[in-house]
């Protein structure tokens, strides 16, 4: 497996297990540079990547919050960088973000739903920079070979795959931890979204329900499973949050879980 290396962390067999959290979406520079000192707190020198969207394209309805839009976002999310010294990773979702997003951001994320892309994943690669890109919950572990195939042949081979679920019927997602080791087959480390998958897609008519109760224990099952990174989207306050407000986790377990699974 080929490590891949995000700020000063390397991710990889034999690495320590790294973190990517913070809101799922940028509420406001105050709170984002807020959550961004508490969570480097948090994480007390494990490997931690701050993460938060400019914009959320894939909301359930048009009057729900997107973001500040791209100039703005990633003017917060530069300040988060300067500031803590911490990488920062954020969602792309049109090939003419991936360029203005790598002048901030060390990880480009590919959305679950854009994974198939051609022209995002290739714009993405161009950068140089490392492609995180989300398993559609529509796709099996091994049609990601070909997801990993249009990166790669880009020119970039700094890849981080990432499980978050499959659909299961109507407005539900199932985990199938084999996807992990499947995955990392591919020659990459694997990432597990522990926030997308407790995810009940759609399932509050105007937006998306969750079960954040289960974060502990897919988390876990995904470590015992060979995973070499978590991602879980957190909040100070997670019945406020804008975005994805029934599967942030609150910092105080977040804290706890970090100590469980290290």
């Amino acid at each position: 497996m080929q490590d891949i290396k995000i700020g000063q962390f390397i991710v990889g067999d034999g690495h320590p297990l790294l973190f990517f959290s913070g809101p799922c979406v940028i509420e406001s520079e105050e709170h984002t540079l807020k959550c961004a000192e508490h969570l480097c707190k948090l994480f007390d020198g494990k490997p931690f990547v701050f993460k938060s969207s400019f914009d959320k394209a894939n909301r359930s309805s048009i009057k729900s919050y997107r973001g500040p839009g791209l100039k703005k976002g990633l003017e917060i999310l530069a300040k988060v960088k300067k500031t803590f010294g911490v990488p920062v990773v954020t969602d792309i979702h049109l090939p003419e973000h991936a360029d203005p997003a790598s002048e901030v951001c060390d990880v480009l994320q590919i959305p679950a739903f854009l994974c198939r892309q051609t022209d995002l994943l290739v714009a993405a690669a161009s950068t140089g920079r490392v492609v995180k890109v989300k398993k559609g919950q529509f796709l099996a572990p091994w049609d990601m070979q070909n997801v990993v195939d249009k990166i790669a042949q880009s020119g970039n081979t700094q890849i981080l795959l990432t499980e978050r679920g499959t659909s299961f019927g109507y407005n539900n997602l199932v985990c199938d931890m084999r996807a992990i080791p499947i995955m990392q087959k591919m020659g990459y480390p694997v990432c597990f979204d522990a926030s997308h998958a407790v995810q009940l897609p759609g399932g509050c008519g105007t937006h998306s329900g969750g079960q954040s109760e289960f974060i502990p224990v897919l988390a876990k099952a995904a470590v015992a499973a060979g995973a070499n990174s978590l991602y879980i989207e957190s909040h100070d306050n997670p019945p406020a949050a804008k975005s994805d407000a029934t599967t942030v986790m609150a910092f105080d377990a977040l804290k706890q879980l970090a100590q469980d699974v290290s």
